[in-house]
């Protein structure tokens, strides 16, 4: 749907010159013919001054005139192929943090490999002369380098000392600024050796890490920015005299009446006043099954209204609605997530201060020793660099960056490096139903039994419904035949059904009730269901459900065989819950639940230590996902769920659930051998660097031949064997 021009006014902001400046996300924009095709499209609308699209940040920036004449540019996007939304502050942040790491990572290449050729003719007996030029270029290439590059770690460190605490970024940063002011001294006084290399290329390396680990954290940005989208930005008000404008859904207060259209979501927590429809309140309980309602019926924000208009009194402002309800336990059930600390995060708590004594103690032994605090900085910077962390730092984000492309190559996207150590952690797996362990979509179950004719009539009353039943006997028609009849005085009646006239007979397709013009002695057969009736006499009835997904038994049969107890949190009737937990053997399961409630039982759980691993696919799930030690969601779910949980099966298939547990248990042997590795190369080097052995330029290689190393071993997830005979349950 276009984004209406009444809301484009209420999102943009004035400029000084009065016009108007709009920002909108294009997620579909990919290369420069795109947006020549957007940019030459919308500067033609009347009023638009200038269009402009970033592609890297993909977000279309048009400035226009005339607030009372606001551009059609939501539906000139829509035409052109483009789906567009109204993108918020936070989605910048993220895209501006992502792009800042990498400008640094690639000003930090840049200097390492200008300085190596540097060093290189320099190592090939360079005279003295040539040798001071190259050290001061190098020198002057460095610096705004380790300035603009090295911000990430002294940044890091400044906060970590401020706060009387220590991390990994504070031998880095010691380490850098050191070495770089000892090689600057020596390049002053004409010294021989200077470690501009080895500072540019120790800097090089550990971003190499930092980037890859912090683009795997943002990946799994917050699924708020998805709820709050759901939130309509403006809504039609009637006003006491009976004018309708349009307001902003934050100016909505209790008791004004606001008028809704087909399609559209509720903007806030209310009653209907008048008319009626049918509302998919799948936000809520999850499930597919559209709610019948009339005048006095409750509903709540972020539901959609799926066939006829009618007028909702606002009972509570934005700030008190479900859907701001959902938003702030969403915070809280994520807060709760951000307390994991990774396992590369409780190594450095011990490794940090270990590497800082040492170097202490170096530079302590040689100055009393030798009494020469030259010689003595040295060894120190030595040691600082050959057990820098970078080994380290390339341990966790490299097999975790190697597993997310292989589990991507099997169908399933990891939005967050952790989750593969907290996916090896689970002691329960708790499922959502529908959409999850069922199709989630409604299906025409006795098909099949109805006679043909019959079949066509209530397929010709349904084409072009957005009621999910009709849907479904479209579905169904669609694959016997493409045959339709043509219907005469069609009619969607909303909260009714289907009605209009076929060779000379009225049919009615819908509620019983009404379909049957109120013949008490005709009944249906099932809660799911609707009937097909002739002059108010019901000819055929129409059973639908919601099936298991194929997969499921076996997923749920080699789970339950490794031990891990199972669990089903339902918002459906405890009918619908039972019969799929019988079905599939589960004991344990609860029906009508809430969000909140769903939140609660995962919190309870996460409290018990059990650590569940949480499956489910929709926006009512979205805070017991974020909330889970670790979840999955289908590709099938909502945006919100997509964006909630840690991985995202793109296959749809529940049988990717097993293929990433056995990957997670995989990428785990990987670290611990990486991580085994980084204590033995330490144990190993430190001597010979605290000896006085190895200069800070071969510190710098070995440290770099470590995280090679580290690397090469990563990248035997690619084809490893082990992770193919790893079993579910360890």
């Amino acid at each position: 749907m276009a984004i209406d021009d009444r809301d484009i006014v209420l999102a943009s902001n004035p400029l000084a010159d009065g016009q108007l400046r709009l920002e909108l996300s294009v997620p579909g924009v990919h290369c420069g013919g795109c947006i020549h095709k957007i940019e030459s499209t919308l500067s033609q609308i009347t009023n638009v001054t200038s269009a402009r699209v970033n592609l890297s940040t993909k977000r279309l920036t048009v400035q226009y005139q005339n607030r009372d004449a606001p551009p059609a540019i939501g539906a000139a996007l829509e035409k052109l192929g483009f789906d567009a939304h109204l993108s918020g502050p936070a989605e910048v942040k993220s895209n501006t943090a992502v792009r800042s790491m990498l400008k640094a990572l690639a000003v930090a290449a840049f200097a390492a490999m200008n300085i190596m050729m540097l060093s290189v003719a320099v190592w090939a007996g360079a005279d003295s002369d040539t040798r001071q030029l190259f050290h001061l270029i190098s020198a002057f290439i460095a610096f705004p380098a380790l300035v603009y590059s090295g911000r990430v770690f002294y940044l890091s460190a400044w906060k970590a000392v401020r706060h009387g605490t220590t991390n990994m970024d504070v031998p880095i940063s010691i380490g850098l600024i050191i070495t770089y002011a000892m090689s600057l001294y020596d390049t002053v006084t004409g010294g021989e050796h200077a470690y501009f290399d080895a500072a540019t290329m120790l800097l090089f390396f550990l971003l190499i890490g930092r980037t890859l680990d912090y683009m795997m954290r943002e990946r799994a940005h917050s699924a708020i920015n998805g709820l709050q989208k759901l939130i309509p930005l403006g809504v039609d008000h009637i006003r006491q005299d009976n004018t309708v404008v349009h307001i902003s859904t934050d100016q909505i207060e209790p008791g004004m009446l606001l008028q809704l259209a087909a399609g559209d979501r509720i903007p806030v927590n209310g009653i209907v006043e008048s008319g009626r429809s049918d509302i998919d309140l799948s936000l809520v309980s999850g499930e597919s099954e559209p709610v019948h309602v009339h005048r006095g019926s409750s509903l709540v924000s972020g539901a959609l209204n799926l066939t006829g208009p009618f007028i909702l009194r606002a009972s509570a402002p934005a700030s008190g609605s479900y859907l701001a309800d959902m938003i702030r336990l969403m915070e809280r059930a994520e807060q709760s997530r951000s307390g994991y600390t990774r396992l590369a995060d409780r190594f450095a708590a011990l490794y940090a201060p270990l590497v800082h004594l040492t170097a202490l103690i170096a530079f302590g032994f040689w100055m009393f020793f030798t009494g020469d605090p030259h010689h003595a900085l040295t060894i120190a910077v030595s040691v600082l660099i050959i057990t820098c962390p970078c080994a380290l730092a390339l341990a966790v984000p490299m097999v975790q960056i190697t597993a997310a492309r292989r589990l991507f190559d099997a169908g399933i996207l990891i939005k967050d490096g952790s989750a593969l150590e907290r996916l090896n952690e689970i002691g329960s797996v708790i499922f959502d139903k529908t959409g999850t362990l069922t199709s989630g979509e409604l299906s025409l179950l006795n098909g099949n039994q109805i006679d043909e004719h019959e079949m066509l009539i209530a397929a010709s009353l349904a084409a072009g419904s957005r009621h999910p039943y009709a849907r479904s006997i479209s579905a169904y028609w669609r694959k016997q035949s493409d045959t339709v009849l043509q219907v005469q005085e069609a009619a969607e009646v909303a909260g009714s059904g289907l009605e209009g006239c076929i060779d000379g007979h009225r049919y009615r397709l819908g509620r019983n009730e009404w379909a049957s013009e109120c013949a008490t002695n005709q009944t249906t057969k099932s809660a799911r269901g609707s009937v097909l009736t002739r002059e108010g006499q019901i000819i055929a009835e129409f059973d639908f459900e919601d099936g298991l997904r194929p997969e499921s038994l076996e997923v749920v049969h080699e789970l339950r065989r490794h031990g891990l107890p199972l669990t089903i949190l339902s918002g459906d009737a405890k009918e619908n819950v039972s019969q799929v937990a019988a079905e599939l053997g589960v004991d344990d399961y609860h029906w009508g639940m809430l969000p909140d409630e769903k939140l609660r039982a995962i919190e309870t759980a996460n409290f018990d230590g059990q650590k569940p691993l949480m499956v489910g696919d929709g926006i009512n799930d979205a805070a017991a996902l974020a909330a889970a030690h670790v979840s999955i969601a289908p590709a099938s779910t909502t945006d919100v769920g997509r964006a909630a949980a840690d991985i995202v099966l793109l296959k749809n298939s529940l049988i990717d659930i097993l293929t990433a547990i056995r990957i997670a248990k995989a990428s785990k042997k990987l670290i611990h051998q990486n991580m085994s590795f980084a204590v033995l190369y330490n144990l190993i080097a430190i001597p010979f660097a605290f000896l006085g052995y190895i200069s800070p330029l071969y510190a710098a290689i070995a440290m770099s031949t470590s995280s090679i190393v580290v690397v090469m071993n990563a990248m035997r997830l690619n084809n490893s064997k082990a992770e193919k005979q790893t079993r579910v349950h360890a």
